[in-house]
């Protein structure tokens, strides 16, 4: 077996660690579904795409150990903690005052480009001083520090994480359409929607703002 493949064992202890946390919501699984509500389908998917993305950063940054840097500079961890909160919080406000991505796409009158949904998958996820700590802290215990080619074993469960998590994504964006679809003619359904993505969005800002950095 090549190196950088973790044993069989570790690689199906990590696929049900995986699961679990891609089916956890969190600010990453709103913006999805908000965007497969409001425009479509594949923005939804687009969005999710972007969240990927993020992911494969985190991984890089967990490989070469640039994660534990950020979590150990207080500083800098504080910093991305206000970013992240300040992104969750201006996105809530635009459901409430704009619709902001959270109007239903037959009456927004301004519909993002796919482009736009998958960077704002980015932001969310990378923003996230929570996914932070989950490849700082939790992630690396599939390793061991010790292993010559423990940045390759990082990047083959990073890889593993995003394969289990696409599928996920796309039955979570389906069927947050499906809803979509049966409420499209609804009014105060589509205030509902505005206000309970705006009040999820703020949660997970507040959230966010109480993480802490394990030493």
């Amino acid at each position: 077996m090549p190196a950088f493949i973790p044993d069989l064992s570790v690689i199906l202890a990590f696929a049900l660690a995986g699961f679990v946390l891609a089916i956890t919501p969190g600010p990453d699984m709103a913006l999805q579904m908000s965007r497969a509500i409001n425009y479509g389908f594949w923005h939804g998917v687009a969005t999710g795409f972007g969240a990927m993305t993020g992911l494969i950063v985190h991984t890089t940054f967990a490989a070469l150990g640039v994660s534990v840097l950020i979590v150990a500079a207080p500083p800098l961890f504080m910093a991305l903690k206000i970013a992240g909160a300040a992104y969750l919080i201006w996105l809530a406000f635009q459901a409430i005052t704009k619709g902001g991505g959270l109007r239903l796409a037959e009456r927004a009158k301004k519909v993002p480009t796919l482009w736009q949904s998958y960077l704002s998958g980015i932001g969310v996820n990378l923003l996230n001083p929570k996914v932070v700590l989950f490849f700082v802290t939790f992630f690396p215990q599939f390793v061991d520090a010790h292993d010559p080619a423990a940045p390759q074993k990082l990047f083959f469960l990073g890889a593993e994480f995003i394969v289990l998590s696409i599928p996920l994504m796309v039955l979570t964006v389906y069927f947050a359409r499906l809803i979509a679809d049966a409420f499209r003619r609804t009014k105060w359904v589509e205030r509902a929607i505005n206000w309970a993505f705006a009040g999820i969005f703020a949660t997970f800002a507040a959230v966010i703002l109480t993480a802490q950095a394990r030493h």
